[in-house]
Formats: C-alpha cells, sequence, structure tokens
C-alpha cells in the first residue's frame, strides 16, 4: 500500500501551469524555464553614457589674442609709420600734412593710413559722434557675448567653426579698442583692381572677420554626421532595439 504524505517525493510527471494557466512544455525543469536567457539580461545593460563634450576655452582664448595682438601691433607701425605728419618750414607756419605711402604691389597694393569713423565701408560715417560711437560699441560687445554663447554649443565635428568664432572675436576686440581709444578705426591696407575700382581701406582685424565669417559659412552649409548613440546592435552591453 503506498503512503502519500508531507515527506512523500512529488509525482515528476504531475502537469506544472505558469504563473498565468498555461502548461509549461514537459521535460523542462522549473528553474530553467522561469530563469531569464543571457541575451535577455544584456537587453537590460545600458551602456553608461559618455562625458559631455566641452569646447576648449583656452583654444578659444589662445586664438582670439593671437589675432588681436597681430591687428593691434600693425595699427600701432601704420600709426606710427603712415600717418599724415606735418611738414614745418624754418621760417613760416605748418604747412599741409605730408600723404606718407608705402607701394607693395605698383598700382594694386599699397599701405596708406585712413580713419574709418563708421562701420564696414564706412557704414554711418557722417553721424555725429554722439550717435556713432554707442551704436557701434553696443553692436561690437553683442557680437562678442553671440560668439561666446555659440562656442559653448560647439559640436566635436565642428571644426571650422570652431576656428571661424575666435578670429571673428579677435577680429571685433581689435576694432573695439580702436574705437574705445581713438574714436575712429586704423585701416591701412588699400587694394586697387583697376585705376577706377578701389576696395575700400580694411586692416588685419577686418581680414580675421572675413576668414572667420567664411569659415562659419563653411560650417552652416556642410553637411551633418550623425551621433552615435551608445554601441552598435550585437556588442556586448549595447541596448538592444525593440522589435
Amino acid at each position: 500500500m503506498e503512503t502519500k504524505g508531507t515527506d512523500a517525493e512529488p509525482d515528476r510527471s504531475a502537469r506544472v501551469d505558469a504563473p498565468g494557466g498555461e502548461p509549461l512544455p514537459a521535460g523542462q525543469p522549473d528553474d530553467e524555464r522561469g530563469a531569464p536567457s543571457p541575451e535577455e539580461d544584456a537587453d537590460d545593460v545600458v551602456a553608461p553614457a559618455a562625458p559631455a563634450y566641452r569646447p576648449s576655452y583656452p583654444f578659444l582664448i589662445g586664438v582670439s589674442l593671437i589675432t588681436l595682438a597681430a591687428d593691434l601691433g600693425t595699427k600701432w607701425w601704420a600709426k606710427a609709420r603712415l600717418e599724415p605728419q606735418a611738414l614745418t618750414d624754418l621760417a613760416t607756419a605748418p604747412r599741409p600734412l605730408a600723404l606718407r605711402k608705402i607701394e607693395v604691389i605698383k598700382d594694386h597694393l599699397n599701405m596708406i593710413f585712413a580713419k574709418n569713423h563708421g562701420g564696414a565701408w564706412g557704414i554711418l560715417g557722417d553721424e555725429s559722434e554722439a550717435i556713432r560711437r554707442p551704436f557701434f560699441l553696443l553692436i561690437s560687445l553683442a557680437a562678442i557675448v553671440f560668439i561666446v554663447s555659440l562656442y559653448r554649443k560647439l559640436h566635436p565635428s565642428q571644426v571650422a567653426l570652431r576656428w571661424g568664432l575666435p578670429l571673428v572675436l579677435g577680429g571685433a576686440l581689435g576694432n573695439l579698442v580702436d574705437r574705445i581709444r581713438y574714436g575712429y578705426v586704423v585701416d591701412f591696407i588699400q587694394v586697387r583692381f583697376t585705376p577706377e575700382f578701389v576696395w575700400p581701406t580694411f586692416n588685419v582685424a577686418d581680414i580675421a572677420i572675413v576668414v572667420g565669417v567664411g569659415l562659419m559659412a563653411i560650417d552652416m552649409f556642410s553637411p551633418r554626421r550623425p551621433e552615435v548613440v551608445g554601441k552598435p546592435s550585437g556588442t556586448p552591453g549595447a541596448k538592444a532595439s525593440a522589435g
């Protein structure tokens, strides 16, 4: 006579129901049927996020200061070497100012001193000092704030913009120093394309600004590479995408 009690061994052939009421496949141990697979464990593991990219502020400051130093140094040379000087006679009053010019390329490139009281191409040059100086000071300060804020949002792939912003910043600072110190901007590079067409006189700060804006335009029209989030599918530690 078979005795069934609390110490009796359970019948392994009996059907075992799943928690939802459906029978589990026969012959498969309960612990194996209920344990998650290694692939499922890998799906639940999320790779640690990479540290956020931060642009190099020493690079911004360094390139801007080099540009500023080159601009102010060449302006100092132009003012000392090219600014018109009064011709004095031993017995009479001072004569008219003597024009001093260095011809680099005959009929095409000259070094000549000029005062620009306005903006690019002499914009607002005829306005009064009370209007002109505050306007250009505010514009310069707004440009500096915009450049710094844009630099903070740089992506590692934006190489052109990373160089363009410091060049524009250095050039803007160079012309701002002139407006504060003299009330005008020192220009000294004159390009003559034809005897009738002469480009407005400019300086090193203007060159840096034009090059910087050009690099910003290159960045604007360059295709963006998609950012890689996490690791490729199939790599250990990567989060598998849902089907």
